[in-house]
């Protein structure tokens, strides 16, 4: 239900807002402000969107959580759709989330909402190997010889 909310009170604000400054500047500098906005809103995400990129890879990389750095990435993503909507409402919240202490707030909400029952990262292959005290495994092998043409896996 607040989703069909949502749909239709952001048109209305943003009529409302193109009529009152359109009204105040004029329609050649409101249709200015608003390209420039979604110039500089691009280049802003691309940018931030390439750091928290970084960031995940970075805690993936450390094996540390990366849920920080992934909702950021989400809400720059959707400060950057926001950005690229026409109006002034919607940049204003595309702004926004541009900046961190923002994202952070949003954050710290939503997290306050849902519960994460578990998460880990990576693997120890020795704790779960069967043979942790053994360093060989025995086993058997058959070469199996090299086909030419179709491996059989796909059709001609």
């Amino acid at each position: 239900m607040w989703l069909l909310a949502i749909f239709i009170v952001v048109p209305i604000i943003e009529i409302a807002l193109f009529i009152q400054v359109g009204g105040w500047l004029g329609l050649w500098p409101t249709l200015a402000i608003v390209v420039l906005t979604a110039i500089l809103g691009t280049t802003l995400v691309k940018r931030q969107g390439l750091a928290a990129l970084a960031q995940v890879q970075a805690s993936l990389n450390e094996l540390t959580d990366p849920t920080r750095a992934l909702a950021h990435g989400a809400m720059i993503l959707a400060s950057g759709l926001l950005l690229l909507t026409p109006g002034f409402f919607t940049d204003a919240i595309g702004f926004a989330l541009l900046i961190p202490a923002v994202r952070d707030f949003v954050m710290r909400q939503v997290r306050a909402r849902i519960k994460v029952q578990s998460f880990s990262v990576g693997t120890d292959l020795h704790s779960r190997s069967p043979t942790a005290d053994n360093d060989v495994v025995e086993g058997d092998y058959v070469e199996v010889p090299r086909r030419d043409g179709p491996s059989g896996w796909t059709r001609e």
